[in-house]
């Protein structure tokens, strides 16, 4: 915070160590205070969170986006082909779409939101890293909005990070998530797999035979989302994170459809 109401990085703080607060900066970086003493995340407070080494602006529309998520973004980097058309479901402040279309360059993505404001957030990320050319963004529920626009049948990759935290347990989150994160983002219903179960079908009428889905999940889901996931038609495991909790479902599409909505 004390960076963000100097202009100084880190070593620059260090550098000019001995260094007065102006009147102005010394009322700010209070204020700053206070929002974090009242449980306000600091990414919010700054307006912004560094992901794969990459800075996004963040805002209380959006999801803040957690360390934990690279996994997804470094998982599908290992398997997609030269140009690979990719889609994000529930892109929020647009990290994977961004992240992805960044790190490679054949990329042409296509990212999904229900909220106007997360998307505006997405468009300026993608814009900032110098991605916005590759990024198509489209508002709507899930993968609804590009069935006219997406090629079925040719996607390569299907990403999604959707709300999973089960609503049981939503009342226990830590203050900063529960009370300043919004809740749409948070939300999975029952078990926290109420929209990966919409999403697996839509997937599957999208991405090619051999084609990939990746869902972010939590550390208690391995087994809800395998049984999710028809074997005739997917091959799929669970992967850990760095602290070895299962985090990731990875699926490859068998290339048998079911029908689109």
């Amino acid at each position: 915070m004390l960076s963000y109401v100097t202009g100084l990085d880190r070593a620059g703080l260090y550098r000019e160590w001995g260094r007065v607060l102006t009147a102005e900066e010394e009322a700010s970086y209070q204020g700053c205070i206070g929002r974090r003493l009242a449980g306000e995340p600091v990414a919010y407070i700054i307006g912004n969170k560094e992901f794969m080494g990459l800075d996004f602006a963040v805002d209380p529309s959006v999801l803040i986006p957690r360390p934990e998520t690279e996994l997804l973004v470094e998982t599908a980097l290992e398997r997609l082909p030269p140009f690979p058309i990719i889609i994000d479901a529930g892109t929020g402040s647009g990290a994977i779409a961004v992240s992805l279309a960044f790190f490679h360059r054949g990329a042409e993505v296509y990212a999904t939101d229900c909220s106007p404001e997360a998307l505006e957030v997405a468009r300026h990320n993608a814009a900032r890293h110098g991605v916005e050319e590759r990024i198509h963004f489209y508002g709507g529920d899930l993968l609804e909005p590009l069935k006219d626009h997406a090629p079925g049948g040719q996607v390569d990759l299907v990403a999604a990070n959707l709300p999973y935290i089960a609503e049981s347990d939503i009342p226990v989150l830590p203050r900063e998530v529960g009370l300043f994160e919004p809740l749409a983002a948070l939300d999975g219903g029952p078990r926290g797999l109420k929209h990966y179960r919409r999403l697996i079908p839509q997937a599957g009428a999208f991405l090619k035979p051999g084609g990939f889905l990746l869902m972010e999940i939590g550390y208690r889901q391995a087994q809800g989302i395998i049984a999710l996931l028809d074997p005739l038609q997917w091959e799929a495991v669970v992967l850990k994170d760095l602290s070895g909790l299962d985090r990731l479902a990875l699926a490859r599409f068998k290339g048998e459809k079911e029908a689109f909505l």
